[in-house]
């Protein structure tokens, strides 16, 4: 089985693009749910979040992120409440995958129930906002980005059944099919 991240986009339509070299967006550290996803708009359908989407941190990121992008951003990535919708709506925009050195505990779980791909790695102080890194996950035990300057970042190991469920596009699309297999045995 493939678990290149470069071959994810193929099986999950609401992941980025096959592509090599992903663009950057660099946040600070803390980046709440609420910063993600504020309350105000969780009224508004997926659609209209998503122009809500880190509004107060940076205005112009719903605009301009293209699929393909990735945040990579300081300790504390997706602290705060239990909403789904602050990990959901990054695949909704086309974020390919988020880089921190840690993430909330509940976002974690939510961001690979989406079919978010979450990388732990300290890269703020290696990039600066549009670079291009790449983004390398053969080695499920052992991940690593690419700085701009081609330097190794490596990033700790992530369970193959989670890659797989980012593949695949999250839980829901995941079940789906083993559902979907087991029917026919």
């Amino acid at each position: 089985m493939t678990t290149s991240f470069e071959t994810t986009a193929a099986t999950n339509p609401k992941m980025a693009p096959a592509t090599t070299h992903h663009r950057v967006w660099k946040l600070g550290a803390d980046i709440d749910t609420d910063l993600l996803m504020p309350g105000h708009a969780m009224k508004l359908g997926m659609q209209g979040m998503k122009a809500h989407c880190l509004a107060r941190e940076r205005p112009e990121f719903a605009a301009q992120v293209h699929p393909g992008d990735v945040i990579v951003a300081g300790a504390g990535f997706g602290i705060g409440s239990s909403r789904e919708q602050a990990a959901s709506v990054l695949v909704e925009l086309g974020v390919a995958a988020v880089i921190a050195p840690d993430f909330g505990g509940l976002y974690f779980r939510n961001a690979f129930n989406v079919g978010l791909l979450l990388l732990t790695t300290d890269l703020q102080s290696s990039v600066v906002d549009g670079d291009l890194i790449r983004i390398d996950t053969e080695n499920p035990s052992q991940p690593l980005v690419r700085d701009a300057q081609g330097r190794k970042h490596l990033c700790e190991p992530i369970p193959m059944f989670l890659l797989e469920r980012v593949r695949l596009g999250g839980l829901l699309p995941e079940l789906k099919q083993r559902l979907g297999q087991s029917s026919h045995v």
